[in-house]
């Protein structure tokens, strides 16, 4: 009746979007239902405010909560780039083993966009997140472990590398790639979603991306055989789900000019980056793509966008993303009616031109308005 939703508010703005977007989630529930059901909100620690308060970024308290929990939702963490500690996002999404971040793409009323039809934008991105990249293995230029590498593949594989380069690995096997088909496959069956994409650079990386989309086709006829089709088989699909493939690049082409043929979209990690937040600027960029990373016990929501350390503090952050990702959670635990009515709620506010400041330069006559009063617009409307 009461679930529990364990939450991080996050590094940079995310103190000031959580503060603007669980009003609006909780009262969008109260509004729904008259039977007292609510979101059960406790705190876990994490990034700099865990580390203020114990010393550590990553408290293992924290990671052994979330082990045994079924709901998390978190604000953006810090991830240095290029120096320092790793990614806390990816740690936890190795750790915690949430190998799908799942993350839908749609149009609301209002938003003024560089394409011309941003409104036929309806798709949802399955990425793989526990490999390529992210479990990528590298070594800096000139350091002993890249000369050893380089050395193996020069002299035992015969690899044309140069000495001087930096190395690295990308893996990428045949279990993580299928389960993450699977849940690709399920989603559009139970949603009532016509196709499933799979996205690779397998023209070049034969054995890693195209390895996938071979994986993804298997896994498709091996378990979903009746209710699945190939787009090789040259048959009308009917009620079945299509199950065809594209080129990384060629995609990008296809979700500029062609978006209304495409679903559901299962790609590797870092084609999935990329293509998400170009699909996200299309219909008003990340502070309204939301997002969830799941395993299959934990679903963990959280914006899709970063800590914005320059307008930290300032009241002028988008809390969109991180409400949006509160209805996707609702819409997780069966209260849809609740989830469609924070949609209705940012569709009205955002057509009233009322947005803030990173909505108000692509809409004209636009208010301005913070990060705080965007929220109570959106929890009158609801």
């Amino acid at each position: 009746m009461n679930p529990t939703v364990y939450y991080i508010e996050g590094d940079g703005i995310g103190p000031e979007v959580w503060k603007a977007a669980r009003p609006v989630i909780d009262a969008a529930v109260e509004k729904t239902y008259a039977d007292g059901r609510r979101l059960e909100w406790k705190e876990l620690l994490a990034g700099e405010k865990a580390y203020e308060a114990t010393g550590a970024y990553l408290p293992e308290e924290t990671l052994e909560t979330l082990k045994t929990a079924n709901l998390a939702m978190k604000g953006p963490l810090t991830t240095p780039v290029g120096k320092g500690f790793r990614s806390l996002n990816v740690t936890l999404r190795q750790t915690l083993d949430l190998y799908a971040c799942i993350r839908p793409v749609r149009y609301f009323q209002g938003i003024e966009s560089p394409v011309k039809h941003p409104e036929k934008v309806d798709m949802v991105v399955f990425r793989e997140n526990t490999e390529d990249v992210y479990a990528g293995i590298e070594y800096s230029a000139g350091s002993a472990e890249a000369a050893r590498l380089i050395a193996f593949l020069r002299e035992e594989l015969g690899a044309e590398v140069d000495p001087s380069s930096g190395v690295g690995i990308k893996p990428i096997c045949a279990w993580r790639s299928k389960r993450l088909v699977r849940k690709a496959i399920r989603y559009a069956l139970d949603n009532g979603r016509k196709s499933v994409t799979l996205v690779h650079k397998g023209n070049i990386m034969k054995f890693t991306e195209g390895a996938f989309m071979q994986w993804g086709y298997e896994l498709a006829s091996e378990e979903f055989g009746d209710r699945t089709i190939p787009e090789s088989a040259g048959e009308d699909a009917g009620d079945r789900v299509l199950i065809n493939d594209r080129i990384a690049d060629a995609m990008f082409q296809e979700a500029l000019i062609r978006p209304e043929q495409y679903d559901i979209i299962a790609t590797t990690n870092l084609n999935g980056d990329y293509l998400s937040d170009a699909l996200a600027a299309q219909v008003g960029g990340l502070g309204l793509a939301p997002g969830v990373n799941m395993s299959d016990k934990l679903a963990f929501y959280e914006p899709t966008h970063g800590t914005a350390p320059t307008i930290a503090g300032q009241d002028k952050a988008n809390p969109g993303s991180l409400i949006l990702s509160g209805a996707m959670l609702l819409a997780h635990v069966g209260w849809t009616e609740a989830a469609e009515r924070i949609h209705k709620a940012v569709d009205t506010v955002i057509g009233n031109k009322t947005v803030t400041v990173d909505l108000a330069g692509q809409i004209q006559g636009a208010r301005t308005v913070g990060c705080t009063e965007f929220g109570e617009l959106l929890q009158v409307q609801l």
